[in-house]
């Protein structure tokens, strides 16, 4: 797939309610920010880059990226994010990441891309492997713009839940072996950490 078709759309419109309802995108991290940081890791692998956010719009839009506010009031969750981003984007399709998991892949879209060539997919999400097995990583996805209408019936109808609507389509994972890239801080404990991972 040509990186060109795909848009990247860092999702940081999120309340922060474990980090004290601070904007977390906007987190110091390693002398840059959390959004920052997603942002220069994601900017090779995709031909656009966005960010969703609903709170110091001027901030985020002074990074020099469009701004893509989430079209649902009170912070409904990461498929408003996405929503956002399919109803925005001008590519074929749409790769998410999570602004509070910025040491994710650097092969992440790369191989999302390959795996919905492969399976003739409609989505791609990464997933990791622990002691407990195989966890799916559901917003690090990648989604064909022409979902958005079906995403966006089924937030109409009250559904919140990622893995209740992408069960409505041809979804495929890829499991990543390094479950440390996909370390995410909620907590501002979890941010200190974050800071020490050598990545």
């Amino acid at each position: 797939m040509d990186t060109r078709d795909i848009t990247g759309l860092v999702l940081a419109g999120g309340r922060g309610s474990r980090m004290g309802g601070v904007d977390k995108g906007l987190q110091p991290h390693r002398g840059t920010t959390l959004v920052q940081h997603a942002l220069d890791r994601l900017r090779p692998q995709v031909g656009r880059l966005a960010i969703n956010a609903n709170r110091n719009l001027d901030t985020y839009a002074a990074l020099g990226v469009p701004v893509w506010p989430d079209a649902l009031a009170d912070f409904p969750g990461p498929l408003a994010g996405m929503l956002a981003g399919l109803e925005h984007c001008d590519t074929g399709w749409l790769a998410t990441v999570p602004c509070d998991t910025p040491d994710f892949p650097v092969d992440l879209v790369a191989r999302l891309a390959q795996a919905v060539r492969a399976d003739d997919a409609e989505i791609a999400m990464a997933a990791t492997r622990g002691p407990e097995g195989v966890q799916v990583q559901p917003v690090f996805c990648l989604l064909q713009r022409s979902l958005r209408a079906s995403l966006a019936e089924f937030m109409r109808s009250g559904q919140r839940k990622v893995d209740r609507w992408t069960a409505r389509h041809r979804c495929v994972q890829v499991v990543f072996d390094d479950a440390d890239a996909f370390f995410n801080a909620n907590t501002p404990d979890e941010l200190a950490h974050l800071q020490h991972l050598t990545r």
